[in-house]
């Protein structure tokens, strides 16, 4: 299976709000650009607690999520950019329901292998100057994922992503984000427990969810 890489995207750290800086704002770039352990070249992270590192190595938020968007919040100007949602990659015709944990997928010459959801956060909001995003993507589990790099290579637009291994039988994106953030079915710890047993998980994860189940 294949789909075809509409842009790469990276952002610079720059003044969000206040005296917070982020790198959410991403845009796309022209030819060839590297893939490595840290993701795509030229792109920051201004909070490295939370955001980058080799779990969260390259980003995908659907490019058909941007119609839904459009019907929630209205034809909002960044719904334009593909990079809107702080995203790496714009790819049509490929969701959370799609995507299994430890699937491997060649982009251009890396190999990039799926690892975790993306959990939302409060700056979606601020970027888009919208309340109540944060919970609708709650609900809804359009929530993207992350990529770690197995090999590193280079990409550019026009490329396509092919799968070239399939993850986990039943873990998709979806059915992970639904247990561990969304909002449809009451926490299942068991099911937490057996999360934290699946080895493509990123580890970062895996350990906040057994200091959940801890508490």
């Amino acid at each position: 299976m294949t789909w075809q890489v509409e842009a790469l995207c990276a952002g610079r750290r720059q003044s969000f709000r206040g005296d917070t800086l982020s790198a959410i704002a991403k845009l796309a770039l022209d030819g060839p650009v590297a893939i490595t352990r840290l993701g795509v070249a030229g792109d920051e992270q201004a909070d490295p607690v939370h955001h980058g590192g080799p779990d969260m190595a390259v980003h995908l938020y659907p490019r058909d999520h941007h119609a839904f968007w459009r019907d929630q919040i209205g034809d909002h100007e960044l719904l334009d950019n593909p990079g809107a949602f702080g995203s790496n990659l714009s790819v049509r015709g490929i969701t959370e329901g799609d995507v299994l944990l430890g699937s491997r997928y060649r982009l251009g010459s890396a190999l990039i292998e799926v690892c975790q959801p993306r959990q939302p956060c409060w700056k979606i909001e601020h970027r888009f100057g919208t309340k109540k995003m944060v919970k609708t993507i709650l609900a809804s589990g359009r929530c993207g994922w992350f990529y770690r790099v197995i090999e590193e290579g280079t990409a550019q637009a026009g490329d396509m992503l092919r799968l070239e291994h399939e993850g986990l039988p039943g873990w998709t994106m979806a059915r992970l984000f639904e247990a561990l953030w969304g909002t449809s079915e009451p926490t299942d710890p068991e099911l937490l427990r057996e999360i934290t047993q699946l080895p493509p998980l990123a580890d970062k994860l895996r350990g906040k969810i057994m200091v959940r189940l801890d508490a």
